[in-house]
């Protein structure tokens, strides 16, 4: 009997395992239920902003607007120094080696360089002279971000949800309207509709994160880890982030001030028209990324590279699943999509679809730069971003001044192609790990037959138009959602039905 005993308990252990790894991707899945519910609705506040200043102002007009608002945002990048990840990171760290009491000084050691660099940032935007109406929302909304990510790393992600996905777009897409009412054409007036949003939004965050923060602060009598070290610590991770950060952020923005000073405001308008659907289907990403790296960080502290790779492609799958409908579907109508906005934004239907390819590859390469950073290779990731960078500015500079806004979408694919392939073969090569298992291939071939051959097969019978996209849309939706039920266990699907305990 004891022999039987030894010989069953590996057996025991697998079992174990295995049920608490499901468990563990349950847990993953309901906060990412939550995640992309808000994600969801921010995509589409976000819609609803970029058409309320299409149809509000002048493609010139709306160029200024999308100008002023890509420098912020890269501003905004860099005032925070990394620190959306390293308050990720960090806190899942010290929850796993049970240093509660170090949760405080952690915060006060990212954010008080935060609101330093915030303040000089905003002193450079006040003297630009256009800009200077923006220099005073640079520090909140610096300041924003970094607390939320605290709370995540609290593996708290409602306030990410209630505050960023919520709150903020509602507020912008109001104050927006009023402007649209009652400014008649204003890109300034727009400008500081859109940025005042982060007054209230900063004041709630900040309280949120005092809440996840709050532990007993008692450090136990052998502890190793002092604020003073894990100060240096938590720079050397994230300091490389900041550079990588920043590099990242300009690779979404960079095109658009480049474009308003190469060609003018109007090819930018038409840029950042036609991309708006890119940013919807990366709100998919970063909704699951918001789930994902907390377990991420988690289970690469303890070393459990089968769990941790089993944890990569499920949420690989579950991205391909949510962000490609809307890539493919943008492709074949690009011309019905940029109607929405007005008949002046036709010409940019050749930028919807270089752009719908590039981000095909780029979701199904998965999150690789999420997991990078979590295994604490930040120093590849940082690479990684600055070579997508100079492939996106090279590019740019190269066929910007001849194809304006198509040139500029050539650049954002080449810089997407790189900043996902390249990390996809340091992580098989130097960590084991590919998103390419069997629910992330079905996911791939369900997306693309319901949502690229169907409708490319019902335009052949009603072309290019808005009953041709809901007919296509209606057919694709109705086999995807079949198909995604009875392939709900392969798809790691089935998790997402544990929804009785709260994420």
């Amino acid at each position: 009997m004891a022999r039987l005993g030894t010989l069953l308990a590996p057996l025991s252990t697998v079992t174990t395992r295995t049920a608490r790894d499901r468990a563990d991707l349950g847990r993953v899945a309901r906060r990412g239920v939550l995640n992309l519910a808000g994600a969801g609705y921010a995509g589409l506040a976000g819609f609803g902003i970029t058409w309320l200043v299409a149809r509000g102002l002048q493609p010139a007009q709306a160029g200024v607007f999308f100008a002023a608002t890509a420098v912020f945002t890269i501003a905004v990048t860099v005032a925070k120094l990394g620190t959306q990840t390293g308050l990720v990171y960090w806190p899942a760290q010290l929850r796993a080696q049970g240093r509660l009491d170090l949760l405080r000084p952690c915060l006060r050691i990212a954010l008080s360089p935060v609101l330093l660099t915030s303040a000089v940032l905003a002193a450079g935007l006040w003297f630009t002279g256009r800009l200077n109406a923006l220099a005073f929302f640079l520090p909140l909304a610096a300041l924003t971000d970094a607390l939320l990510a605290a709370t995540r790393g609290c593996r708290r992600p409602r306030p990410t949800v209630l505050l960023d996905k919520l709150l903020r777009p509602t507020l912008q897409l109001g104050a927006l309207a009023v402007a649209l009412w009652l400014a008649e054409g204003s890109p300034g007036a727009f400008t500081l509709a859109w940025a005042w949003a982060y007054v209230p939004v900063v004041l709630l965050a900040w309280r949120s994160a005092r809440r996840a923060v709050s532990r007993p602060e008692v450090a136990p009598p052998d502890a190793t880890l002092t604020p003073a070290t894990l100060r240096k610590a938590f720079w050397k991770f994230t300091a490389p982030r900041a550079l990588a950060s920043v590099a990242q952020q300009a690779v979404q923005r960079v095109d658009i001030i480049l474009l308003a000073a190469l060609v003018g405001f109007t090819q930018a308008a038409y840029y950042a028209v036609a991309g708006r659907f890119v940013i919807v289907g990366q709100l998919a990403n970063q909704a699951l990324s918001y789930s994902v790296q907390p377990r991420l960080a988690d289970l690469l502290a303890t070393g459990d590279k089968a769990a941790t790779k089993a944890l990569y492609q499920s949420a690989t799958g579950w991205l391909i699943l949510l962000s490609w409908p809307i890539y493919l579907l943008a492709a074949v109508f690009a011309p019905v999509y940029l109607r929405l906005f007005g008949p002046g934004y036709a010409p940019a239907a050749g930028v919807v679809v270089v752009l719908a390819v590039a981000m095909l590859v780029a979701s199904g390469c998965g999150m690789v730069d999420a997991v990078l950073s979590m295994a604490g290779r930040t120093s590849w990731n940082l690479i990684n971003v600055l070579a997508a960078l100079v492939a996106n500015v090279a590019v740019d500079l190269v066929l910007i001044p001849r194809w304006g806004a198509s040139g500029a979408a050539c650049g954002l694919a080449a810089a997407v192609l790189t900043n996902n392939l390249l990390p996809l073969a340091q992580l098989k090569l130097g960590l084991g790990m590919h998103p390419f298992g069997r629910g992330t291939l079905l996911a791939a071939a369900l997306s693309g037959t319901c949502f690229g051959i169907l409708p490319l097969v019902t335009t052949t019978f009603t072309g290019r138009n808005m009953a041709g996209l809901l007919l296509a849309a209606g057919l694709g939706g109705a086999v995807y959602g079949l198909a995604c039920w009875r392939l709900r266990v392969p798809l790691a699907l089935s998790e997402l039905t544990t929804l009785r305990r709260k994420a």
